[in-house]
């Protein structure tokens, strides 16, 4: 009986240090609104032209937070939303905010061109970094962040259907998460908070 009894309470000491491990490791374990992406074999790195005529890549934002977006100039809806969000998760963040730098990369070269870029930014925050490369150079950015889009032919123009998905790199250009078109400027500047809570501890 005296087995049994150091047996038992043997086990559940054991149970007991389990669930205090489980516990610390759920603490430590940051909870997301946005989708954790972290780890993804895909996203790495681009190397376009921004509409200030410089070259860019990731390694060039390293120490801050990036939040990137595929669009293009005439959307009627989608971009303008998405870009409205990233001004309003700016203004979210307050003083951290100068730690977001957000980047708008055209899947139209064809159309945007850099004045039209330049203008297009500015319209939302002077801040904001909008990019292009050769129609060749899309393709394959778009493809290594599994980015779709198609050219829909409109009257005597064309608009783009495009993935509307927001990218969130970390501070170490590591892809962290994937912010839905539907997510709140709320939501999403939560998450950077965290993020920023989790690498500065």
């Amino acid at each position: 009986m005296n087995s049994i009894r150091r047996n038992t309470l043997g086990m559940l000491s054991m149970l007991g240090i389990a669930c205090l491990s489980l516990s610390a490791c759920k603490r430590n374990t940051p909870v997301f609104n946005g989708i954790d992406i972290t780890g993804a074999d895909y996203g790495s790195d681009f190397h376009l032209t921004g509409h200030d005529g410089k070259t860019y890549s990731l390694k060039q934002f390293k120490g801050k937070y990036v939040l990137l977006f595929f669009g293009y100039t005439q959307c009627p809806d989608i971009c303008p939303t998405a870009l409205t969000r990233a001004l309003n998760i700016r203004q979210q963040l307050g003083a951290d905010s100068t730690q977001l730098q957000v980047v708008f990369i055209t899947v139209d070269p064809e159309r945007d061109t850099p004045p039209l870029l330049t203008e297009y930014m500015h319209a939302f925050d002077p801040t904001f970094l909008g990019l292009f490369g050769t129609t060749e150079q899309t393709q394959a950015v778009a493809k290594a962040f599994r980015v779709f889009y198609k050219k829909v032919p409109s009257g005597s123009s064309y608009s783009m259907d495009h993935t509307a998905i927001s990218y969130l790199y970390d501070t170490n250009n590591k892809i962290r998460l994937a912010f839905k078109h539907e997510q709140s400027a709320e939501q999403c500047a939560a998450d950077i908070r965290t993020l920023i809570q989790t690498q500065s501890s």
